[in-house]
């Protein structure tokens, strides 16, 4: 029996004492995060810092495995019901959550949010209400406009600091204690000459000493814009490396206007994927010119840590087709499909915006960028139709590696599925016509929230509904399971609004 089979059946023995199921029959209960939160430890304890706790990034770790250890039995799931929480803010990403941090002078538990125009909120993670707040000086003039941020932040290891974007292209520096910019050294630190064109869309990401951004463009595919990625020093706010994916020989943050392409986002909801062993950083760029030199749209791209240098690509035969089409490689960033006996980082899975999944061997269908092999386009060794028979896809895959398996959870706005990698090969396991976000793996179960207003909970191995919780509808939301509860923040950044909410699951 797998890790993750014995897991569900302790699950399921412990729910048969309780009541579980697709029925909602929670409560829900409404509060105000502008609330000030004055929780007191319990009983002079202190609590103790324990990163392994913590939901630092989107996507869970630097690989975007979207997989914690840790999550809730079928029992606990039963026994949930909901706080609703207005936000002053839309935050159309998701939280990260931070165990036993120092806040205000006392140690405990923080959720930090990012609304889309940038104002980053500390929370308490038991009723949402606010512990600290940073509003960016831009705010003011841009709320209510188009110019938006959809990125979630990210936390830093020493759990002091956390990290966000802010529609005018600045990265902060937040200390965690109190919310306050860190502005020493080259914090806050600017990604983009051209904000009004260059968008902060997909979730930041951390990898030692850098934290790692990518560009895109804004809807409508208004010009000029290149897609880019960018490393900082997580220290001193120094930009360390930068790849542009359109004028890819120009090292540097450039005006868009001086580049003869554009178009190129990098705008996946995952954005930049480290793999864990090699630290390499991948990515997929979207529409705009390829010529296998200095312009790589519609491709995925290796690139070295730090220095972000150009290793490797993948570019489909159809590039041509795509870029006259709209139909973005990228709208989904690479996922690692590490190999299920050793765990290496062997294969990649992307999905895009014409029908297809793709599996691309790392040592085969990825290949050098200079020269002949620049130009190459072509190379996946197996494709397949996207969950639901969607068109697109605009999620991050859950990827669940353990007992020697592999295991790869996939949602788009007509199915989810669940399929297994062996051999080189993606095999489909199981498939439901639900709509979903990025699917999240918390202990034994897999949790998917539809943007369409719900959020459903499955056994990963058979796809059963464990149970349906009716929350707000979003756009790209996705959940988190941390501390013993589930956190998921609602609406669509489309709406530009000024409020928002989070929906807390309790038990």
């Amino acid at each position: 029996m797998t890790l993750t089979r014995r897991l569900a059946a302790l699950s399921l023995l412990a729910a048969l004492a309780g009541c579980s199921g697709g029925g909602h029959h929670s409560t829900t209960e409404t509060v105000t995060a502008t609330d000030t939160a004055n929780v007191t430890p319990p009983s002079g304890r202190q609590a103790v810092r324990r990163p392994s706790l913590d939901w630092p990034r989107f996507g869970y770790d630097a690989a975007r495995t979207n997989r914690a250890p840790r999550g809730l039995s079928s029992a606990q799931v039963a026994r949930l019901s909901e706080r609703r929480v207005r936000l002053p803010g839309t935050v159309d990403s998701s939280p990260i959550y931070l165990s036993g941090a120092r806040v205000h002078g006392r140690s405990r538990n923080l959720l930090v949010v990012t609304t889309t125009y940038g104002k980053t909120l500390g929370l308490d993670p038991v009723r949402g209400t606010l512990l600290w707040s940073f509003t960016p000086s831009s705010a003011s003039k841009l709320t209510g406009s188009a110019q938006i941020s959809t990125a979630t932040p990210v936390a830093d290891p020493s759990g002091r600091y956390v990290y966000s974007a802010s529609p005018d292209g600045l990265i902060h520096k937040l200390r965690v204690s109190n919310g306050r910019e860190v502005t020493s050294g080259a914090w806050p630190t600017s990604v983009t000459r051209d904000a009004t064109h260059e968008k902060i869309a997909s979730a930041l990401n951390l990898d030692g000493r850098y934290v790692i951004v990518t560009t895109g463009g804004y809807i409508g595919d208004a010009p000029p814009y290149q897609g880019k990625v960018v490393t900082i020093d997580r220290s001193s706010g120094r930009i360390v490396g930068v790849f542009n994916s359109l004028c890819s020989d120009r090292r540097q943050i450039i005006q868009p206007s001086t580049c003869n392409g554009s178009d190129s986002a990098i705008w996946g909801r995952a954005g930049a994927v480290v793999d864990p062993r090699s630290h390499d950083v991948y990515v997929t760029s979207s529409n705009g010119p390829f010529n296998g030199s200095t312009n790589w749209s519609d491709s995925v791209l290796k690139l070295a840590p730090g220095s972000l240098n150009l290793l490797a690509h993948f570019t489909p035969r159809n590039q041509a087709e795509l870029e006259s089409t709209d139909a973005d490689l990228g709208s989904t960033s690479p996922v690692l499909l590490p190999d299920p006996r050793t765990g290496e980082t062997t294969f990649l899975l992307q999905g895009g915006k014409d029908s297809t999944l793709r599996v691309l061997d790392l040592s085969v269908s990825l290949t050098a960028v200079t020269g002949a092999a620049g130009k190459r386009l072509g190379g996946e060794v197996q494709s397949l139709p996207l969950p639901g028979g969607d068109q697109t896809m605009f999620t991050a895959p859950a990827v669940l590696h353990s007992a020697g398996k592999t295991e790869v959870f996939a949602a788009t706005g007509r199915g989810t599925a669940a399929y297994r990698f062996a051999s080189g090969r993606l095999q489909k396991l199981w498939e439901n016509g639900n709509a979903g976000t990025s699917p999240v793996i918390a202990g034994s179960l897999l949790w998917v929230y539809d943007p369409g207003g719900g959020l459903n909970v499955y056994r990963p191995d058979s796809g059963k509904l464990v149970r349906h919780f009716d929350v707000p509808s979003g756009h790209w939301n996705s959940p988190i399971v941390a501390g013993g509860r589930v956190y998921v923040p609602t609406g669509d950044s489309n709406d530009h609004s000024s409020d928002g909410e989070l929906s807390i699951l309790r038990g």
